[in-house]
């Protein structure tokens, strides 16, 4: 499937993120383009981190994180490349630790060995 396609997949599927990890790619890179699409997961990671300090219930986004871990499991080395340094190294970012626990209890246990293998730790 590659990035690219992974990232369609994402894109086509959960609409509703998409739009918030488009608004925080737009901050940062100016304009959301495919070209860049590796780089698009890093926004993809800032938005949930954005849901969860606005304390968004994390229910909403279980089906996504289920699906990007069954990705990991499944995708070439250049997707998993890109779902641990991408967007694994940047979830949590800056999130309070009261926040990010809910979501850490949803996380699916191959991206939470990825964080902590990154990290050295759980979200704090």
């Amino acid at each position: 499937m590659g990035v690219l396609g992974f990232y369609n997949v994402i894109r086509d599927k959960y609409p509703g993120v998409t739009e918030i990890a488009d608004k925080e790619h737009i901050q940062i890179w100016g304009d959301v383009d495919p070209e860049f699409a590796y780089s698009w997961f890093e926004s993809l990671a800032n938005a949930l981190n954005k849901e969860m300090t606005e304390g968004v219930d994390a229910e909403k986004y279980k089906g996504l994180l289920n699906f990007i871990s069954a990705h990991f499991q499944a995708e070439d080395e250049e997707v998993k490349n890109c779902i641990d340094v991408a967007f694994t190294e940047n979830l949590f970012w800056q999130v309070p630790a009261v926040k990010a626990e809910v979501y850490w209890k949803i996380l699916p246990d191959n991206l939470k060995e990825l964080y902590v293998n990154f990290h050295r730790g759980v979200p704090h």
